[in-house]
């Protein structure tokens, strides 16, 4: 697969690392120096400070954008108008709104648009859907979900912090992928809760978010997700009548990524307990890629698309909403 990139921050080089035996076309981000880091990470030559250096190409199938949130839904758009298929880092756009007109498009011209929900392609996320699919816990009940860091010195004053750039807090950087794995789970889901403030930082959007997500069948997800965490953290518990399943750790700071197993007994009491741990680099990025690859060589439409990342960013709406009205619409 012929491949460029938009957007050569820390993501876009994490990404340009992982393209495996594809290659690399061209690069573009507003700095030349970033562009350049991330030509060198593959030897490409073709690096430029506008990203329609990259779109307009005619020897690129796929556009990866890994620029800031106010720029996501514009570029992929222009990309899909283009006829290249896009992975767009989450949350894909700053609003649902904005990911309308790309949904469109991408249908009438038959591209794909995959969401860079990269959580779900962590080995102990994958078992643990393996395991839920097998019945291993028995129907499920709810999930309970932490995911929180401890920012840095400044963070207040980064794009992150700034409403019109990101569109959100914390809510819409680490909550969507909270709100993705469940959704992954559970199936399709709306707000039954929510609740959002800023504790700690000094910025105009949360630096918390707690809420609860429920489907048709009132299976609920309890989610909080936290700039003010301290220890950076990952817990995304899984309750089924027969058991539990526990992912702790995405590894690096957030601790080794782990997998426990209870599994109930007739008799109750301490259950049946099996542990497994994945003390290896993280190969989620380049598993993501690899599996939307496959989709296209094979024109299957891939999960986490462009349509995921909406009901995601439909999701965040209706808890701001909730904050703001006290209901969810």
């Amino acid at each position: 697969m012929r491949i460029g990139i938009i957007g050569c921050g820390n993501v876009g080089k994490k990404r340009a690392s992982y393209l495996g035996e594809n290659e690399l076309i061209a690069v573009a981000d507003v700095s030349i120096d970033n562009a350049k880091d991330v030509a060198r990470i593959r030897g490409c030559e073709n690096y430029s400070t506008d990203y329609r250096d990259v779109t307009r190409r005619d020897d690129i199938d796929l556009i990866i954008i890994a620029t800031t949130n106010q720029f996501l839904a514009n570029i992929t758009h222009e990309s899909v108008l283009a006829g290249k298929h896009v992975l767009v880092e989450k949350p894909a756009g700053r609003n649902s709104k904005e990911l309308i007109p790309i949904i469109e498009s991408a249908k009438k011209k038959g591209i794909f648009v995959k969401v860079g929900f990269n959580h779900r392609y962590h080995p102990a996320l994958l078992k643990a859907k393996e395991m839920t699919k097998s019945g291993a816990i028995g129907v499920l009940m709810f999930i309970r979900g932490r995911y929180g860091h401890g920012g840095r010195i400044g963070y207040d004053k980064e794009w992150r912090s700034d409403p019109d750039k990101a569109g959100g807090g914390e809510l819409i950087d680490q909550g969507v992928h909270l709100i993705d794995l469940s959704r992954w789970f559970l199936g399709d889901l709306s707000v039954d809760y929510g609740f959002t403030s800023t504790f700690f930082w000094n910025m105009p959007v949360d630096d918390n978010a707690f809420f609860m997500l429920k489907n048709e069948k009132e299976q609920v997800a309890w989610l909080h997700v936290s700039s003010s965490e301290w220890k950076n953290t990952f817990s995304f518990e899984i309750y089924g009548i027969d058991g539990k399943l526990q992912i702790d750790g995405l590894g690096g700071s957030y601790g080794v990524e782990k997998l426990t197993y209870y599994q109930m007994l007739p008799a109750m009491g301490p259950p049946a307990t099996i542990i497994w741990e994945y003390p290896f680099p993280d190969v989620s990025w380049q598993m993501e890629l690899e599996y939307f690859i496959n989709c296209i060589l094979n024109n299957e439409v891939p999960e986490a698309d462009i349509i995921d990342a909406k009901c995601a960013l439909d999701i965040v709406q209706e808890i701001y909403n909730f904050k703001k009205t006290g209901r969810s619409s």
